[in-house]
């Protein structure tokens, strides 16, 4: 069999027995097809269960000195040692080449975040006029106040807001259900746009039970989210990158400087490991010093 068909089987895999999202698969194929590529382009007649750990590793340095981010090399290896211990689990081959294998070295980025005053800025700065604007209003509270994935987000249904008691029922990566919590004022908004907006639209068939539309009265796709965003930190001069991921930090990184607990915040947020959510304490570094130097008899 060839590269294809076990690419395929691989996809199968993914899809079936994992349970990833489409876009999860994608990318895994898309490292594969970057190892594939680098065979052909190499002249080497081997296929995918003949591959050695000197051909990976000829593969990293070709990708190496194209210039690739170190996050970048670290990613496509993640994706091919999955490819690997699927054909070892499959038992289609007797040893995993890139056992040996090791990525490079990489230093945690910190994710960026917004004081809450630059929140509250980009929040005053919303046209409430326009139905759009309440609806903006509405989606970006509630982005905020329950950390959302901006997929989160614009999959949120009506049938899963719960607001007698201020809760969102949120499907997550690998169809995982978790409920947050949903602030006061971010439900405050939802209602209205709910009630007084949302009523008025012509909405399409099949996108009856999304909560935030369009004109045409479709579902929000994610680069309308981006691009609402990005039209609000530039009508407020704002000079900082700021995405729907920014919110999501700044979230955590307030909930964890207010006091919280690290594994509420893990929960909110639907990360499975702890350490996930462990980069948001070194966001407060400031904070933790102020508190040192004005609270240790020490100090």
């Amino acid at each position: 069999m060839n590269w294809d068909t076990y690419i395929n089987q691989f996809k199968n895999y993914l899809k079936l027995e994992r349970s990833l999202s489409d876009n999860s698969i994608e990318a895994y194929v898309h490292d594969i097809a970057k190892l594939k590529q680098f065979v052909d382009l190499s002249n080497l007649e081997v296929g995918p269960l003949s591959i050695r750990a000197t051909h990976l590793q000829n593969f990293l340095e070709y990708f190496n000195e194209l210039g690739m981010s170190a996050h970048t090399q670290a990613r496509v290896l993640s994706g091919i040692k999955a490819f690997y211990k699927y054909l070892m689990f499959d038992e289609l081959i007797d040893s995993d080449p890139t056992t040996l294998i090791e990525g490079p070295k990489l230093g945690r980025k910190l994710p960026d975040t917004l004081s809450y005053h630059e929140i509250e800025q980009l929040f005053e700065a919303i046209d409430h006029s326009t139905p759009e604007g309440q609806r903006n209003r509405a989606m970006l509270e509630v982005l905020y106040s329950s950390g959302l994935r901006v997929s989160e987000l614009i999959d949120l249904r009506l049938s899963n807001i719960y607001t007698d008691i201020g809760f969102l029922r949120i499907i997550g990566k690998g169809n995982k259900e978790r409920l947050v919590p949903v602030g006061r004022d971010a439900l405050k908004y939802l209602n209205i746009y709910i009630e007084e907006v949302r009523v008025h639209i012509n909405i399409a068939p099949g996108h009856e039970n999304y909560a935030f539309l369009n004109r045409r009265g479709k579902k929000l796709t994610r680069v309308m989210v981006f691009t609402i965003i990005k039209n609000l930190v530039k009508k407020v001069g704002m000079n900082k990158t700021v995405s729907p991921h920014t919110f999501r930090h700044s979230f955590a990184t307030h909930l964890i400087e207010g006091g919280a607990d690290l594994r509420a915040v893990q929960e909110m947020l639907g990360h499975e490991s702890i350490t996930t959510t462990e980069i948001y304490t070194h966001l407060d570094r400031d904070y933790l010093r102020q508190v040192i130097q004005e609270f240790h008899p020490r100090s």
